[in-house]
């Protein structure tokens, strides 16, 4: 059985400090599952966020790409 891929983990925790500037050990803490909820969060934010303003280019940061 394989882990996640340490590369996701990566890619997650660098998303939710940039945003939240939650330290290293609460954002390692966290289950997968949780961390990968709030990188939904936070996408949807920038998302709605955008949408104000239709000149906006879209989020490079947007790393579940939903819109």
């Amino acid at each position: 059985m394989s882990g996640y891929p340490i590369d996701k983990i990566y890619e997650e925790a660098s998303f939710i400090a940039y945003y939240f500037h939650w330290p290293h050990e609460q954002i390692m803490s966290m289950e997968h599952r949780e961390r990968r909820r709030w990188c939904e969060e936070i996408s949807k934010i920038n998302r709605n966020l955008n949408e104000d303003g239709q000149d906006k280019p879209s989020n490079p940061f947007d790393v579940f790409n939903k819109r």
